[in-house]
């Protein structure tokens, strides 16, 4: 009975190691995501940059159109003031002011054009990655759907194996798994394993003594490496049908050896008779 338990724990671990691994296949799948994802998500960011910069230069843009439009009502309050000026001191003071405001409007309307060619440079180069990101956006998505796909389909295999693993380890004794998760820990470790054929612990192959090896296949109590702290359980038993499929090769080697025993006889024999022909005739 206790070496049922020792054999439920080893399928215990099988189980949990096949849900270690479907949750790692689980957690593979985002790298693969990232790598298929990555040129549409590249584009879309330089997509929402260059949006972005196309929305503050236009604001720009407008911020210097109510400048420039000042600065012309300015120039014109001016040219109505001079000609109403009344002596030369007050003319000199307009004509300066008019002057630096010529200038200044000069220098918006000049800067108007720059900022003109910039936003139309990025218009088009708005133009261009939208296009592109639509383009790659056709060949990711059925990837996208395709890793989707496969990642549900591995959730349900994780879902299944985990509701196997629940129900299997309700019917074991409390005492017992409470050791086996502890050995096992986050699931990296083994915490059961076979004696080897000479009596080693299979985890660690420290050898076990005879004592503890009789105990893990004839005795009562979980019986734990000295080692590695390993939970020690019985080999498997050998197949029948392994064992007398293997050949004898013993009796083989003795059907050889006959063979060549009476080969040799006979060519002794043969010898012997070409002799007693040569004597006769002389």
């Amino acid at each position: 009975m206790m070496e049922q338990r020792r054999t439920a724990l080893k399928e215990l671990q099988q189980l949990d190691m096949q849900v270690h691994e479907a949750r790692q296949q689980i957690h593979d799948f985002d790298p693969l995501f990232e790598e298929v994802e990555e040129p549409a998500l590249t584009l879309e960011s330089e997509l929402g940059a260059s949006r972005k910069r196309l929305k503050e230069m236009k604001l720009e843009e407008r911020q210097l159109e109510s400048s420039t439009a000042e600065k012309r009502d300015r120039q014109k309050r001016l040219d109505e003031r001079l000609s109403s000026v009344r002596n030369l001191r007050e003319e000199a003071a307009v004509t300066a002011e008019l002057e630096m405001v010529k200038r200044a409007l000069q220098n918006d309307e000049q800067e108007a054009l720059n900022l003109m060619d910039q936003i139309r440079k990025v218009e088009e180069r708005v133009a261009e990655v939208e296009t592109a990101f639509a383009e790659a956006s056709e060949v990711v998505e059925p990837k996208r759907n395709d890793l989707l796909a496969k990642r549900a389909e591995a959730q349900l295999s994780l879902e299944s194996l985990e509701r196997q693993r629940e129900s299997f380890a309700g019917g074991m004794k409390p005492a017992e798994l409470k050791i086996y998760s502890a050995i096992r820990g986050d699931g990296r470790r083994a915490a059961v394993a076979e004696l080897t054929e000479d009596g080693a612990c299979g985890n660690c192959f420290g050898v076990v003594p005879l004592q503890l090896q009789n105990e893990v296949r004839h005795g009562d109590s979980l019986i734990r490496c000295e080692g590695c702290g390993v939970i020690l359980a019985a080999p498997e038993p050998v197949q029948e049908g392994a064992a007398e499929a293997a050949p004898d090769t013993t009796e083989a080697e003795e059907a050889v050896v006959s063979e060549d025993t009476d080969a040799d006889d006979s060519e002794v024999a043969d010898d012997g008779a070409a002799a007693a022909e040569e004597a006769e005739e002389e």
